[in-house]
């Protein structure tokens, strides 16, 4: 009965949020522009803003004339000044806290300020918004009759002089209101730990009695643990374990891949799949209706956005355009302004409006993560599509992949090689990837003129990976957990060699 009430009182307060939502839904364009104004007003004595005369700012095209697109390399001194304990660098408040990003697997770390406001406006707001959106399409749910699992990145904290880092989620727990970490599992000590093995073990002795009603991680190490936990168990799958399990909110990578092996793992008509897109950098968008593969652009969260096309791009000296511009179904970058102290700043991303009104985008996939070395134009969500199809038609699925170009030699031609870890494999890898050449074709035109008589790429390589294969090189390189990614695609050779040597 308690937690019958508990559930009603916080799905109340969660609920309100969706009146604040319809703002924004109704004036989006007028609500980004506020906000540009606000960001500009807030900082303009800070260092950054002196430079570039945000005193004499008054709307968006003066700030795009001033202030140039930047990369993290660029950004980078101001952000070390700041870590070395100098404020008012950048944004006007105190930053202490710095969210530790490597985007894929490149050694290099970046150090991505996360102020207050980024905090409170950004990152808390939007695990509030993304329950509230659930509870309002889900108005029977009993999600908080129990708790949520949170499989956070690894969680150790480090403080540098007087400042801190550690992964995003890390940052986050450590600044949970009281009652979030009630209703969530494991418990902060557990969820802080910071060495991956032993971590998931704590994870499941202390959840595995536990009434969990809700998941949220990145895909491919949620799967990891679930399948760790059948193995403890030896049940059949995760409703024997946790028969009241209703949602599981999910970000990070592509769902694709992993879906038809959640469905085995939760065989649960009814069971909901929420998408979420964020990032150290910011939390950009939420899925906002049940079974749908669109995220919901979030307006109001102290992040201005702009686009680059991506046939337009050159990097930090592209031109981008303002919210109000973009067309659908092209490819942008994303450039982004934030209440972190971030300016222009490309995060290499690139995703595709798929609606205007409201504003919903898929994630296409990373400026870098493409491979065009022969003029081909392959991105994450051609590869993905394609996959899905060969999967489909040969009844396999996938745990993991990578794909890396085969340079011309002397008179050879060129091509992809693909490094497949299969969860269930193909009976014919030949047909397989006849199947997946074939899909890609009809994806992708530019794939398929390279494609024909085999003039400049050759049919696809593929080879079937050892079971574990990218656990144990994501071990090698102290990546496991977290938002740490296995590379999809690359113009170069280097994962693929890595991986072929292992």
């Amino acid at each position: 009965m308690a937690f019958q009430i508990i559930n009603s009182i916080i799905s109340w307060f969660l609920k309100k949020r969706k009146h604040q939502i319809e703002l924004f839904l109704k004036y989006p364009i007028d609500v980004q522009n506020e906000l540009l104004l606000k960001l500009i007003s807030s900082s303009k004595n800070t260092e950054f803003g002196k430079q570039n005369e945000f005193s004499s700012i008054k709307n968006y095209r003066d700030f795009a004339e001033r202030v140039p697109i930047q990369k993290y390399e660029t950004f980078e001194p101001l952000i070390e000044r700041c870590r070395r304990g100098e404020q008012n660098v950048f944004w006007p408040s105190p930053i202490k806290w710095f969210a530790k990003s490597s985007g894929t697997t490149n050694s290099k770390s970046k150090f991505i300020p996360v102020s207050d406001e980024a905090l409170e406006y950004c990152h808390m707001k939007a695990g509030k918004d993304m329950l509230c959106w659930y509870i309002n399409n889900n108005p029977k749910t009993q999600l908080f009759t129990g708790k949520g699992l949170r499989l956070g990145g690894s969680s150790d904290v480090y403080r540098d002089n007087d400042s801190y880092f550690g992964d995003l989620s890390a940052i986050i727990i450590e600044n949970m209101p009281f009652w979030a970490d009630f209703s969530s599992a494991p418990s902060q000590e557990v969820a802080l730990m910071g060495e991956w093995e032993t971590k998931m073990d704590a994870i499941i002795d202390e959840t595995i009695n536990e009434n969990i009603t809700s998941l949220a991680g990145v895909p491919s190490w949620m799967l990891v643990l679930l399948n760790r936990i059948l193995e403890r168990t030896g049940k059949d799958n995760i409703l024997e374990v946790w028969p009241n399990l209703e949602v599981y909110f999910h970000g990070g990578v592509n769902f694709n891949p992993y879906r038809e092996q959640y469905k085995k793992i939760i065989p649960k008509k009814e069971f909901k799949y929420y998408e979420i897109y964020n990032a150290s950098e910011g939390f950009f968008a939420i899925q906002d209706r049940n079974g749908s593969k669109e995220l919901l652009l979030m307006l109001d969260y102290g992040i201005f956005y702009e686009f680059i096309p991506m046939d337009k791009y050159h990097g930090e000296n592209s031109v981008a355009i303002p919210l109000s511009e973009v067309k659908k179904g092209v490819n942008y970058a994303i450039v982004i302004t934030t209440n972190g102290g971030l300016w222009r700043y490309l995060i290499g991303d690139t995703v595709k409006f798929t609606n205007l009104d409201p504003y919903r985008i898929k994630i296409t996939g990373r400026t870098k993560h493409h491979i065009n070395v022969f003029g081909e134009e392959l991105i994450i969500e051609n590869a993905e599509e394609a996959l899905r199809l060969a999967c489909e038609k040969t009844e396999a699925t996938i745990k993991d992949y990578t794909v890396g170009p085969i340079f011309m030699e002397g008179k050879e031609k060129g091509g992809h090689e693909w490094i497949i870890e299969f969860e269930k494999s193909p009976e014919n890898i030949s047909f397989f990837t006849e199947m997946l050449d074939n899909a890609l074709k009809a994806i992708n035109s530019d794939y398929e003129a390279k494609r024909y008589q085999n003039m400049t790429l050759m049919a696809p390589k593929v080879h079937k990976a050892k079971e574990g294969l990218f656990y144990s090189w994501l071990k090698k390189k102290d990546k496991l957990g977290g938002q740490h990614k296995v590379p999809r695609l690359s113009n170069s050779r280097e994962f693929v060699e890595e991986l072929l040597e292992l």
